[in-house]
């Protein structure tokens, strides 16, 4: 028995490092060819960049990419899409969760049933076109916020009806109100899974692709995702700048996805336990 579970647990280790090998060597020839000579980086080798390293690479790409405008424009789509997903995601899944009619589990399902459906473009592009939302930095928050609204609240609604109603019931024979009962009370209570619902929306935002550049016809309110497109579109032939413009547009999502990865096992467990 020990002979088998030691082969099982060699088998296991070698598979994991094949696994991790896969996945790191397209990091690393991204790395590596950023730092390399236009010349160098034809190749698109694993070859280690020959000395001087050519960090002048990042600031071709900031300057002819525009990637300051880009990220500016990012950070404004996922902070926005951020507060108001978890705000009203929070607020929702509280009020579903603590009062469970029939009506309101419908309404939840019907939330949920959201995570499933694929998002319809052409209908909405006419709701964007008809509300005057197209085209605007405000119309692509809402559309970001609503489109991952369903799955924070499935998280946040499983991780609420674990928290004792005598919590409630207590700070309402203090005197709390309803918003203070909420924001006092409940919301630090949600701290793991806000955190990852945070982390998830965020990266999600910062990552989307398809729906900035079908809904945002101004090259001025592109986000980076868009940039590194059109900079490729320029540049094909640098590959070298393509993967410092990728480097640069990955670093915020690697530095958010650190600072909250502690939270996002327990978060995503805890909302799909109970409800």
């Amino acid at each position: 028995m020990n002979t088998k579970r030691a082969v099982q647990s060699a088998s296991v280790n070698v598979l994991a490092w094949i696994i991790s090998l896969v996945l790191i060597v397209p990091l690393l020839l991204v790395i590596f060819n950023s730092l390399k000579t236009s010349i160098d980086a034809r190749v698109m080798s694993l070859a280690l960049p020959s000395l001087p390293l050519q960090w002048e690479n990042f600031l071709t790409v900031i300057e002819r990419g525009k990637l300051g405008a880009s990220f500016i424009n990012s950070m404004i789509y996922s902070a926005g899409s951020v507060g108001l997903c978890s705000v009203l995601a929070a607020m929702g899944a509280y009020a579903l969760s603590r009062n469970r009619s029939k009506t309101n589990k419908f309404i939840y399902l019907f939330i949920v049933l959201g995570i499933t459906i694929p998002l319809n473009y052409v209908a909405t592009m006419k709701i964007m076109q008809v509300s005057h939302l197209m085209n605007t930095q405000i119309g692509i928050i809402l559309l970001y916020a609503a489109t991952q609204l369903p799955f924070a609240v499935f998280l946040m609604y499983g991780f609420i009806s674990k928290i004792p109603v005598e919590i409630d019931e207590a700070a309402v024979i203090d005197g709390c109100s309803p918003l203070r009962l909420f924001f006092s009370v409940i919301l630090p209570l949600l701290k793991p899974v806000l955190v990852t619902v945070i982390v998830l929306v965020f990266l999600n935002t910062w990552n989307e692709f398809v729906m900035p550049l079908y809904y945002l016809n101004n090259t001025g309110k592109w986000p980076m995702t868009l940039a590194v497109y059109n900079f490729f579109g320029m540049y094909y032939k640098d590959w070298n700048l393509v993967s410092a413009d990728i480097i640069l547009t990955s670093l915020p999502v690697l530095a958010i996805y650190i600072a909250g990865q502690k939270f996002i096992v327990t978060g995503m467990t805890a909302g799909a336990v109970k409800g």
